[in-house]
């Protein structure tokens, strides 16, 4: 599997520039699956763009499936009330899918803003899809910025847990944020409900393993690699356990197989990792993952051979085209493949 292409985070550490500075730009658009940054940072210029008595007044917000160029440029327009700046909001509004005329008239609005004026489009519902051969591109990277709120790298979200239990009244070590992080997901929006509960629940100042297991909800994947774990142990009745909670739970057995299926693929690329005498860094650079989840797959890796992990990952296959074609019940397909990965185990140092 081909490495996953880096972000290039240039257009955000300007927009932490600009907010420190207080020199914010006329043109900002937010797109990325990391929404709590966004909304954080778009507080952040709220307040320093609008704040103040007449802030609401300064401020003008308008979905995307009500904006027209006329509209936007009334907005625009409006001279600020007692302060220095206006805010233009738009939310989900596909600029590359407008039509030619509405188009070129964002063209000419967006390429003249005021300086008085800062309007943000914001991409949340809708994916962004620029299209860097066309003139409206090249405007928006003139005139303004372009910011892609990604999943932030281990560290910087470790740290950022850190300081979230710490305004709670309390402390988690790296192993334990990062333990976290693996069960729950590493979208801060996820965790900050996680955390919350954690925090509430936990009797000392000193978040422990156990105060995590006992309130956060673990996703599906970080369940999934509890199953493959209980196989590499040998310990098939926790493993069909594990599935039997799902099942409750009523996860459906496509999604509980894609995760599975995704989960052998990636045990199979640690095991030939290992076979190559490689790293838990090259298994990360290969699937795009934090550092911790690769050196968990490296070290449950070696709990099976290169065969079983091969035959793991055709048998999910089969198992899925199965699924999908209605080749028996769902849950005595789940049953069967997990009892073929069972026996036995294929283990290997």
């Amino acid at each position: 599997m081909a490495a996953k292409q880096k972000t290039d985070n240039t257009a955000y550490k300007k927009l932490k520039r600009d907010l420190a500075d207080g020199t914010l730009g006329r043109l900002y658009v937010f797109h990325g699956e990391e929404a709590y940054l966004r909304d954080f940072y778009l507080s952040r210029m709220k307040e320093q763009l609008v704040s103040g008595g007449m802030g609401e007044f300064n401020f003008h917000r308008i979905e995307g499936k009500e904006l027209t160029p006329q509209l936007l440029e009334q907005m625009v327009d409006a001279l600020p009330m007692m302060s220095e700046r206006t805010m233009v909001l738009v939310n989900d509004f596909d600029l590359f899918r407008a039509g030619e005329r509405d188009r070129e008239e964002l063209i000419r609005i967006l390429s003249q803003l005021p300086d008085y004026c800062c309007v943000v489009f914001v991409y949340d519902l809708i994916s962004y899809k620029g299209d860097a051969r066309t003139k409206l591109s090249a405007v928006l990277h003139e005139v303004g910025s372009v910011v892609e709120f990604a999943r932030q790298e281990q560290g910087d979200l470790v740290d950022w847990v850190h300081r979230r239990f710490r305004a709670l009244g309390k402390e988690i070590d790296t192993e334990q944020a990062q333990y976290l992080i693996f069960q729950c997901g590493d979208l801060m929006n996820a965790l900050i409900g996680e955390i919350e509960k954690i925090g509430a629940y936990s009797k000392g100042q000193r978040i422990t393993r156990a105060d995590i297991d006992a309130v956060a909800t673990p996703q599906l994947d970080a369940i999934v690699f509890q199953m493959t774990d209980a196989i590499g142990a040998g310990n098939f009745e926790r493993a069909a356990a594990v599935l039997g909670e799902l099942f409750q739970m009523q996860e459906p057995a496509i999604r509980i197989l894609y995760s599975l299926g995704k989960h052998m693929r990636q045990l199979y690329c640690a095991r030939l990792t290992l076979e190559n005498r490689g790293t838990a860094g090259d298994l990360a650079k290969q699937w795009g993952l934090k550092p911790y989840p690769a050196q968990k797959l490296m070290d449950s890796a070696r709990r099976f051979s290169l065969a079983w992990c091969r035959k793991a990952v055709i048998r999910c296959a089969q198992t899925d085209l199965a699924l999908k074609s209605g080749g028996g019940s769902e849950r005595e397909l789940m049953a069967g493949l997990l009892l073929e990965l069972a026996t036995p185990a294929g283990k290997k140092a």
